[in-house]
């Protein structure tokens, strides 16, 4: 189906079109703020909206609740211009109607979807999102946790409140949207994972004290570490990277650790590749890999999806080094050498024929 996305650009938006691009068919149509205008037209031609657009934080409360009545006065226009039943699958928060600037704007942007959608013949399907975390989140604006993620990486204090908060990653809550496009249900109460501020800070210092240092891997066995330890490295890229991984060298030859993980799931393989030619191409929504260069001359791209900007970074044998893939982006390497490229690749869990994680895409589409 044709499904328009508002507030595509953003946090949850890049997510949610993420998870589209690599699960469904669909058609996508992206809306910001620059198409914003357009809204009529793109609506009137669409079999689905999902409506993810709002105004989080603001100068004032009056701009909270206001912008997010605003955006939801502007669709549901849109809706009646159409004509057509649509399906429209709404962003809520599990704050709505808490007596909030944020919390009564979102009550009342689902009242007013609510009763455009039903005037048209549509349906609308109401999504009460928790406190959502993960990958390009920004401080100060989208998550606590992404607050933490920058003031551990930048050495800022913190001041906390020890509260046990429901969490929920944001590719969960991008799959909660999705189910609302097809599935039965007028409402959709995704399940949090309860979680200790006091505790997310201290995962987030486990990692860092490895991790930058010396490239190490925590442990990761449980989803809620391998979701943080995901949101935490995207925001070390790339000045992070690459990693230089340290040569032991005597009389016999070399020895260099590639990878060292405390716990969880892990898996390495090995690829030779002739001068010339290009091994990836595919991105991951959580997989964590490490491409390492441990013979030849290669070279590493990266494309965040969405976007066109793409990240080079340059590997020899004789300097060992390691690039450890954001999730959400395109990447491959390429043997840029006159000998065969050797490479290892290492993955955070087993290779699961039926549930890969590997969505192919170009890092630079043709134009």
């Amino acid at each position: 189906m044709k499904v328009v996305l508002t507030g595509a650009r953003g946090f949850l938006g890049w997510h949610t079109r993420l998870r589209m691009h690599a699960l469904t068919t669909h058609e996508v149509i992206p809306v910001g703020r620059d198409e914003w205008q357009g809204l009529p037209a793109l609506v009137a031609d669409a079999d689905a909206i999902i409506h993810i657009a709002g105004v989080n934080r603001a100068d004032s409360d009056d701009e909270v609740r206001e912008g997010n009545r605003s955006l939801a006065t502007d669709l549901a226009t849109a809706i009646t211009r159409s004509g057509r039943p649509l399906r429209v699958v709404y962003a809520n928060s599990t704050q709505a109607g808490n007596g909030t600037p944020y919390g009564s704007g979102k009550e009342e942007a689902a009242s007013i979807l609510d009763r455009a959608t039903e005037a048209a013949g549509g349906t609308l399907v109401d999504v009460h999102l928790p406190n959502i975390f993960g990958e390009h989140g920004r401080p100060r604006y989208n998550s606590f946790v992404a607050t933490f993620v920058h003031a551990v990486i930048t050495g800022e204090e913190v001041t906390i409140n020890d509260n046990q908060v429901g969490l929920l990653h944001v590719q969960d809550a991008a799959q909660a949207l999705l189910d609302g496009l097809t599935g039965e249900a007028a409402e959709i109460h995704p399940e949090p994972e309860a979680h200790g501020v006091q505790e997310v800070w201290d995962l987030l210092q486990e990692f860092h004290a490895t991790y930058v240092p010396t490239g190490e891997i925590p442990d990761l066995s449980s989803k809620f570490r391998i979701d943080l330890f995901n949101t935490y490295r995207s925001a070390l890229f790339p000045e992070h990277y690459p990693i230089q991984l340290v040569p032991h060298a005597d009389p016999r030859g070399a020895f260099v650790e590639t990878v060292r993980c405390r716990g969880g799931e892990g898996q390495t393989s090995f690829s030779t590749t002739v001068p010339g030619i290009t091994r990836g191409e595919h991105y991951h929504l959580s997989k964590i890999e490490r491409f390492a260069v441990i013979r030849g001359k290669g070279t590493m791209e990266l494309r965040k999806m969405f976007t066109d900007e793409v990240i080079t970074f340059e590997a020899e044998g004789d300097s060992p080094a390691a690039v450890d893939m954001p999730v959400g982006w395109v990447h491959n390497i390429t043997n840029t050498g006159d000998e065969v490229l050797f490479t290892q690749f290492w993955s955070h869990e087993l290779f699961r024929p039926e549930a890969p994680d590997t969505f192919p895409e170009p890092v630079r589409p043709q134009e």
